[in-house]
């Protein structure tokens, strides 16, 4: 993760976390915000694109879970500041750095956004519960609970966005 000079640039804090424990958390951040802000523009990419019958329902869940992960976002940014980091959140960094597929930019049909959607919820989710396992490990108990908090939201946009393919047969 970071190392001992990041966390020499850092800014100053009170917080008893000790320093190099703040510098792996701040990088643990900055990677989990890349991962975060490309969800982010997938999941506007679906909204701006779905097409077909579900259109609608589609468009307006697209639509709201882009709002919560805007949340996750922000969340995550100002965890890293509090601890004394720098917050890495720029477009061209989150593309750089992000461990997301890239989004198909030549699907309009609904479910193929379902498909592609779940995919990107499903890989975030798994990066936010072993960045849970990282923070403790590390003992930081409130970095964990920031990823308990955004692991709980996507397992639920996750779940939310595949009902519209787990239908009993």
């Amino acid at each position: 993760m970071a190392s001992t000079a990041g966390a020499k640039r850092a800014s100053r804090t009170r917080n008893d976390l000790p320093a190099e424990t703040r510098a792996e958390m701040v990088e643990l951040c900055n990677q989990m915000l890349a991962d975060c802000i490309d969800l982010e523009t997938q999941t506007k990419q679906a909204h701006w694109n779905v097409r077909g019958p579900s259109f609608w329902g589609l468009h307006k869940l697209f639509d709201e879970i882009n709002e919560a992960v805007e949340e996750y976002v922000d969340l995550i940014a100002e965890r890293a500041a509090q601890l004394g980091g720098t917050v890495r959140g720029t477009a061209r960094i989150a593309a750089e750095r992000s461990r997301l597929a890239e989004y198909p930019h030549d699907i309009k049909d609904g479910m193929a956004h379902v498909n592609a959607l779940s995919e990107a919820l499903s890989t975030f989710g798994r990066a936010a519960r072993e960045a849970i396992d990282t923070a403790d490990e590390a003992e930081d108990k409130d970095t964990a609970d920031v990823f308990t908090e955004i692991s709980r939201g996507t397992d639920q946009w996750l779940w939310f966005v595949e009902a519209h393919v787990q239908a009993d047969r």
